[in-house]
């Protein structure tokens, strides 16, 4: 299906989800309601020196109490990032974060001049999580450069968003891999209304980025249907155990067609992500590290019966 077409049978309605605020309804249902400054407008900046490109992550950020749970096991992987020196040696510029908890009718990225602001979109949970901060630069001019990529390649318009902060699909992970919160950070926006192809398509559009010193990450999970959560410790779902070993299975082997094509192709598609939006930040991730690029599991873990938290680290295929 190619990029300009919506994703058909999107009509169905989105299932509740327990860490979504009733504020992130009310912006979802306002999506697209900012406004695009005249094109031109920016002038157009000079281009970083290129280096070596960096890869692209998709990341399971599964759980809001990530943040603070010691006994979630992929809280230590997150917090081995920098030690282990996962994405390199070499500190990114920027780090752009796909999130599934932004969805807007076309994309949209966050232009913040000074600190971002931190987003608690979730309800419910204990009080201490509330009080977290990610007080992470915004990346204003790498914003734009995205947004230029983007519009270059057919995806716009793309819209600015000067007062949307950081969701947690974005800082919940990042304050455990860059505790500082002293590299600058922006998102990008998923739209539920298209398909994995769109997303993957997107996600080429942004490759230049990797060789201008941005860190790509889609923030998401490779099972998602809160309806079908059950204990902490609980034997693991079949239906998860099999959609998520398929997986792995296709993007290790390099079937990225049959990974766009997920519902169909996988089993349990539409089990393991009744909605897409945190299953389409692992397409553009992909995307973006560029036609035939190879996948490698970095991390795999389970809690609450359906939950997986399989990451995934994608190297461009020189």
């Amino acid at each position: 299906m190619g990029q300009s077409q919506a994703r058909a049978g999107r009509g169905r309605p989105k299932p509740d989800a327990r860490h979504a605020t009733r504020e992130e309804e009310e912006r979802q249902e306002r999506r697209g309601d900012i406004a695009r400054p005249d094109a031109g407008a920016e002038e157009e900046e000079e281009r970083p020196a290129r280096g070596p490109a960096m890869d692209t992550f998709f990341l399971s950020h599964g759980s809001p109490t990530l943040s603070i749970d010691e006994a979630i096991p992929a809280r230590h992987f997150f917090k081995s990032w920098l030690p282990a020196r996962v994405a390199g040696d070499r500190p990114p510029r920027a780090i752009l974060v796909v999130s599934g908890h932004w969805e807007t009718a076309t994309p949209a990225v966050n232009v913040i001049r000074g600190t971002n602001d931190t987003i608690h979109d979730f309800y419910g949970f204990p009080k201490p999580m509330y009080q977290l901060k990610y007080p992470a630069p915004g990346a204003p001019d790498v914003a734009l450069r995205t947004k230029e990529l983007l519009e270059r390649a057919g995806f716009g318009p793309v819209k600015e968003d000067h007062s949307r902060g950081l969701d947690h699909g974005a800082w919940v992970p990042l304050m455990l891999m860059y505790p500082a919160a002293d590299i600058p950070v922006f998102q990008l926006s998923v739209q539920t209304d298209r398909d994995g192809a769109y997303h993957y398509n997107l996600g080429r559009a942004l490759a230049p980025l990797r060789e201008e010193g941005v860190l790509v990450l889609g923030s998401g999970s490779a099972t998602h249907n809160l309806r079908k959560m059950g204990p902490m410790d609980a034997p693991v779902a079949q239906w998860a155990v099999e959609f998520d070993a398929w997986l792995k299975d296709a993007l290790l082997s390099g079937r990225h067609d049959d990974v766009n094509r997920y519902e169909e192709k996988a089993p349990h598609g539409r089990v393991a992500h009744p909605w897409p939006d945190h299953f389409y930040p692992l397409h553009v991730a992909l995307g973006a590290a560029g036609e035939g690029a190879r996948a490698e599991q970095i991390h795999q873990s389970w809690t609450n019966v359906s939950l997986s938290y399989a990451s995934y680290r994608f190297s461009a295929n020189n």
